[in-house]
C-alpha cells in the first residue's frame, strides 16, 4: 500500500488490521515483552516472537516491521458474548436494548466466581486453543439461587478465561509475557479491566490512546513519511499508559479455581455432543 500524505511523498508500509494495532499498544519493542488482551479482539504476542505455532491453536503473521513477527490467540466470541446476551435477553418493552453499562451494573455486585457459574464462549465455534468449528457455548452451574447479575459476571469471565487459554499456550511456547494491555469495546469497561488483570493474576494497562489499528497505521505512515527513524523511535515518543488494574488477591485465589473448571468444560461438552 502506498499513501501519499503530501505531493511526491510516498508511504512503503503496510498492514492488516492486527499487526497495525500492534504498534499503537507499543508491541513491537524486543525489550518490552507484553500481550495485547481484548475484550472484544484477539491477544496479540509482540514482534520479537518467534515460536513455532502448535497445532494451529495460535497464528503467527508477519509483523508491520520487516523481520519481525507476532504470535496471535483467538477468542472467537468474546465482545459478542456480551452483545448476544443483551441483544437476546436485555431488551425494554419498546425493543430497544439495555445500555452495557445497564447491564453490568449488577454483575459489579456479584462476588468473584460468579457463586460458581461458569460460561464457554464458543457462540462461533472456536479457534484458540481448541481449533473446533464444532464447540458450543455453555452455561454451566446454574441454580435457582443465580440470578441474571450472575449470568452476564459469568459470562465476563468466561471470556477472561478463554483470553487466558493464550496465555496457557504462550506459557507451554516458552513465550514469556511481562506485560499486559488491553483495548477495544471491552476494556470501556472497569469491571471487565478488573476482572481480566484477576483472571490473569497480572495487572493491565490502559493507553491513552483509545484508536486502535488506525492510530498504529497512522505511527507507520508517519515512519514512512520520515517523522520518525523507526517505528520503535515512534512508539516510545507516542504511547503513554494511561492507567493499570492490579489484580486482587483473594479474587485471584477464587478465579484460578474457576479457571480449572473452566477448561474441564469443553472435553466434557464435546463428548456430549458429538454423540448428540
Amino acid at each position: 500500500m502506498n499513501a501519499c500524505c503530501r505531493p511526491c511523498t510516498s508511504l512503503p508500509m503496510s498492514a492488516a488490521k492486527f499487526p497495525a494495532r500492534a504498534p499503537r499498544n507499543q508491541l513491537c519493542v524486543p525489550a518490552l515483552p507484553s500481550l495485547l488482551a481484548q475484550a472484544t479482539n484477539p491477544p496479540v504476542q509482540p514482534a520479537w516472537a518467534s515460536s513455532r505455532p502448535e497445532h494451529g491453536r495460535v497464528h503467527t503473521f508477519c509483523h508491520s516491521i520487516p523481520g519481525r513477527w507476532h504470535v496471535m490467540g483467538v477468542t472467537q466470541a468474546a465482545g459478542l458474548s456480551l452483545r448476544w446476551f443483551r441483544d437476546t435477553f436485555a431488551t425494554i418493552s419498546s425493543g430497544v436494548c439495555e445500555s452495557y453499562e445497564e447491564i453490568t451494573a449488577g454483575a459489579a455486585k456479584i462476588p468473584a466466581g460468579s457463586d460458581g457459574l461458569l460460561w464457554t464462549p464458543y457462540l462461533m465455534g472456536e479457534r484458540t486453543p481448541h481449533l473446533d468449528s464444532n464447540a458450543r457455548g455453555a452455561l454451566v452451574g446454574v441454580t435457582a439461587s443465580h440470578t441474571r447479575a450472575h449470568i452476564v459476571r459469568a459470562i465476563l469471565e468466561g471470556v477472561a478465561f478463554s483470553l487466558r487459554d493464550t496465555f496457557t499456550l504462550f506459557r507451554e511456547m516458552d513465550v514469556p509475557v511481562t506485560s499486559i494491555r488491553i483495548g477495544g469495546g471491552g476494556a470501556r469497561s472497569p469491571l471487565w479491566r478488573q476482572i481480566q488483570a484477576d483472571v490473569y493474576g497480572h495487572a493491565v494497562e490502559i493507553v491513552e490512546a483509545e484508536e486502535g489499528a488506525a492510530y498504529g497505521a497512522a505511527l507507520l505512515a508517519g515512519v514512512g513519511a520520515g517523522f520518525w527513524p523507526t517505528v520503535d523511535a515512534a512508539c516510545a515518543a507516542t504511547i503513554r499508559v494511561a492507567s493499570r488494574i492490579n489484580p486482587q488477591p483473594a479474587a485471584v485465589v477464587t478465579l484460578n479455581a474457576s479457571y480449572s473448571a473452566f477448561r474441564r468444560i469443553y472435553p466434557a461438552t464435546k463428548e456430549i455432543l458429538s454423540h448428540h
